[in-house]
């Protein structure tokens, strides 16, 4: 998989933080929360584009993974959206112990980047078993935290490569199914620490 991306760097004080967006806008991929729990909707692209980035937040520990997805049309039935408030959507691993207090002046701060091609592997990594993931000492968990109209997904490279399937399965089996077809991140899954569930649902229509 190629991968368009803007690399950006921003200074605050003595430290320089490493911020990689899409190449392009992601027109057709919406954030949406609804308190308990979170909805995205995206179309074929925006899938594969957003496993993609899921892959490469698996492999830049150093990296912030900005996905500025507040600007993007709704799925053309606001009815099933609901009222949730449209978010933006970080993806940091978990070493970089990044504070996303800090967000807000690190986006202010970004430079006009520089346009690079990054090279992905085709599929996910298979995922561990399940009974691995429930074992008390599993470490390799999403946390999230929001704050300033953005969410933030932390967690291990490890729990990155196995979660990007469920893009990448809506973006194979979204266009062809005869109904609603969606992915989830389920409290069941052994994936989720202190974070909320999310539904990632293939959109046929958009405004």
């Amino acid at each position: 998989m190629k991968l368009p991306v803007k690399i950006h760097r921003a200074r605050l004080g003595g430290e320089e933080f490493r911020v990689i967006r899409p190449g392009a806008i992601l027109p057709n991929a919406v954030l949406l929360d609804h308190n308990h729990w979170l909805d995205m909707y995206v179309d074929e692209a925006a899938a594969t584009a957003i496993g993609g980035f899921w892959l490469l937040a698996a492999r830049s520990p150093r990296s912030l993974i900005h996905l500025p997805l507040r600007a993007s049309t709704w799925p053309f039935d606001e009815s099933r959206a609901g009222f949730g408030a449209k978010l933006d959507l970080v993806l940091v691993h978990h070493s970089l112990q990044f504070a996303p207090s800090r967000w807000k002046e690190v986006r202010r701060k970004l430079d006009a980047g520089r346009p690079e091609t990054a090279s992905l592997p085709e599929a996910a990594l298979p995922a561990p078993e399940l009974v691995h993931r429930h074992h008390r000492e599993n470490h390799d968990l999403f946390h999230q935290h929001l704050h300033a109209e953005t969410l933030f997904m932390t967690g291990s490279a490890k729990v990155f490569r196995a979660t990007a399937e469920h893009f990448l399965d809506v973006a194979r089996h979204g266009p062809e199914a005869p109904s609603r077809y969606s992915e989830r991140f389920h409290s069941g899954d052994g994936v989720l620490g202190d974070a909320r569930e999310i539904t990632v649902e293939y959109a046929t229509s958009w405004a």
